[in-house]
């Protein structure tokens, strides 16, 4: 009885060698990058929290949770009201359509946008399809 006993506490604690492991999700799975901001692909997908990445390697990450109110302007760009501080991303086309048809304005009042980033300065002058330059962060 011991050995059945024995067989059968193998069975359900003994991890199996031919089990794979288990499925790990990397930071890009699932995110395109359209040049200054990322945009979650899935249909029912949000971020938890929005990244500001500036030029010199600052990055603030804040909880969309405390994000009390989104502005947006074309002459000033768009202002985050959250925690108590304001935000203001400037740019241009910070609400033009993306040839994928993504809206940076509309993805950030959605909670679609994981993070954004300042513009090196060469690709403020591309004329291809980048719509969406942003120039500064103002943390």
């Amino acid at each position: 009885m011991s050995d059945r006993t024995t067989t059968l506490l193998d069975k359900y604690t003994v991890r199996r060698e031919t089990e794979p492991p288990p499925a790990t999700l990397t930071d890009h799975d699932g995110v395109d990058d359209l040049g200054d901001y990322g945009w979650l692909r899935g249909v029912r997908e949000r971020a938890v929290c929005l990244e500001l990445r500036k030029k010199s390697g600052q990055i603030l990450a804040i909880n969309y949770s405390f994000i009390d109110q989104m502005e947006y302007d074309p002459d000033k760009g768009i202002t985050l009201h959250a925690a108590g501080r304001k935000i203001t991303i400037r740019g241009s086309g910070l609400n033009a359509e993306s040839a994928r048809g993504t809206r940076l304005f509309e993805g950030l009042t959605r909670h679609r946008v994981p993070w954004v980033s300042e513009s090196d300065s060469s690709s403020r002058y591309r004329t291809d399809a980048v719509e969406v330059v942003i120039e500064v962060i103002e943390l």
